[in-house]
This record gives structure tokens, C-alpha cells and sequence, in this order.
């Protein structure tokens, strides 16, 4: 998605809105992998902020599907994130030590801020539902589906003497 920000430049205070469908393609990332059952809805505005800046805001929404955390069954998560940014086009006098996203033109491409903004909006891990049983550890079976048949005679060693206390009292 292309924004043309020629008219904003102009005036200070000047703002365009803007709305419509971003494509995001599948992404891989901290282990995770992430993709849109759909084009993702962005809404959102650019303000002349003065002395040159920009100033970004949208709001984000859609589904993506990627992978419960316990028993890695795919599964579908709503998306919902805000975006807010400051921006600059490069013949400006860009402050080194600031978070501001470089532009050449008159024209920004909101497709890699979305894309950037989405990746900080990830969380650790996503389940398919709250109880979620996992996978057997040993035979890699769905827990959700029943049992596996499995022993689970295994005893974490930090429990162990916790165990054989136990065992001596019977």
C-alpha cells in the first residue's frame, strides 16, 4: 500500500487518511511461523508534525493462522495492533539518535511498516484453546485426543528424592 503525502508536506498540520487491504506474506519468526487467511485492514492517518516529521497512525486488524504452542495444530488468532511512527523523507536533516522511518519522495510504502509493527506485536506463543493437553513426550500422540498409552513412570530428578520418601513411608 502506497500513500502519496506530497499534499501533507506542504502545510503544517496538513493529514491524510487513508484506508484499504494490505497483503502480508507468510512470515517465519523466533520460531513461529505466521500466515493471513486474509489481506490484513488498515486504517489510519499521516499529520505534517513540523520541522519536517510525519507523524504515522493506524490501527491493524485481521486473522493469521499459525501453530498452538503445545500440540502444534494450526489454528486461526484474530490480529488487532496499533502503529504509530514518525517519519521523515531523507533530504531532511534526520535526527541519528531518534526511531524515525526514512522516506525518498513524496510517496511511503506502509507494507514493511506493517509487517515490521506486526513482528513486535507477536506473543511468545498463541494456543488452540486454554487447556490445551500438548503432545505425549514420548510417542508425540495429541493428549487432547484421549490417552496414549504411554508409562509415565519418569520422575523429574529434582523430585526424586520427594519420591523415594514417599515410597518408604507406604
Amino acid at each position: 500500500m502506497i500513500i502519496n503525502v506530497a499534499s501533507v508536506l506542504k502545510e503544517f498540520g496538513g493529514k491524510i487518511s487513508f484506508e484499504g487491504k494490505l497483503e502480508i506474506p507468510a512470515l517465519s519468526f523466533s520460531g513461529g511461523e505466521y500466515s493471513f487467511c486474509e489481506p490484513l485492514d488498515v486504517r489510519g492517518s499521516i499529520v505534517n508534525a513540523g520541522g519536517g516529521a510525519l507523524s504515522l497512525n493506524a490501527d491493524v486488524s485481521g486473522v493469521m493462522t499459525t501453530q498452538c504452542a503445545r500440540c502444534m495444530k494450526d489454528i486461526e488468532v484474530p490480529v488487532e495492533f496499533g502503529i504509530s511512527e514518525t517519519l521523515m523523507r531523507s533530504d531532511e536533516n534526520v535526527p541519528e539518535d531518534e526511531d524515525i522511518i526514512v522516506f525518498e519522495g513524496n510517496e511511503i510504502g506502509l507494507d514493511e511498516i506493517v509487517e515490521n509493527n506486526f513482528i513486535m506485536n507477536i506473543k511468545p506463543r498463541y494456543l488452540c484453546r486454554k487447556d490445551c493437553k500438548g503432545l505425549c513426550p514420548k510417542c508425540g500422540a495429541d493428549l487432547n485426543e484421549g490417552g496414549c498409552g504411554c508409562e509415565n513412570d519418569e520422575i523429574d530428578p529434582r523430585w526424586a528424592a520427594l519420591a523415594d520418601m514417599i515410597k518408604n513411608e507406604d
